[in-house]
């Protein structure tokens, strides 16, 4: 019997940005699993002020990178989903969980199919005992379709791989 994903990961956090890193907190609301993460100070998107409803921490500087480097070490791995290269933000995020020996996975969702995207995503929080999950990725102007895009991987992944499973 599959490990119930959801027993392994027991908090999703971010940054709080648009995009992906939004995706995972409204997952994480959405299905009552604790949530948190750092976000820049003044609670900074790119499209204003982070809603209070998500629970996340400021940090004493409106820097992205700092922000984006606490939430790598607070987590024990980090998905960075896209569609296609890692570029700005999700590169230094991938450079920085290596600079710290932290565990990360790169999903393109531009090469993988959903189901393959969730399998490999599983398998690797299953391998890691990723427990707590940093939730990463390209913010909204950047790439407008990748809010849905980790919505459904991570639907797939935590919530319809362990139902088909028992």
């Amino acid at each position: 019997m599959k490990v119930d994903p959801l027993k392994l990961v027991t908090m999703i956090i971010s940054g709080g940005q648009t995009g992906a890193d939004r995706a995972g907190l409204d997952f994480a609301i959405k299905h009552d699993i604790p949530h948190g993460g750092w976000v820049p100070k003044g609670r900074k998107t790119e499209y204003g002020t982070l809603d209070l409803k998500y629970q996340l921490q400021e940090m004493p500087t409106a820097e992205y990178a700092k922000r984006t480097e606490k939430n790598i070490l607070d987590s024990d791995g980090t998905l960075i989903i896209s569609h296609g290269l890692l570029t700005g933000g999700s590169a230094l995020t991938r450079e920085l969980a290596k600079k710290h020996k932290k565990f990360w996975i790169h999903i393109d969702m531009a090469d993988l199919s959903l189901e393959t995207a969730a399998d490999r995503l599983i398998s690797w929080i299953e391998r890691n005992d990723i427990k707590v999950l940093n939730v990463a990725g390209p913010r909204g102007s950047k790439d407008p379709t990748i809010y849905q895009a980790t919505i459904d991987l991570l639907e797939k992944t935590l919530i319809s791989s362990f139902s088909k499973a028992q």
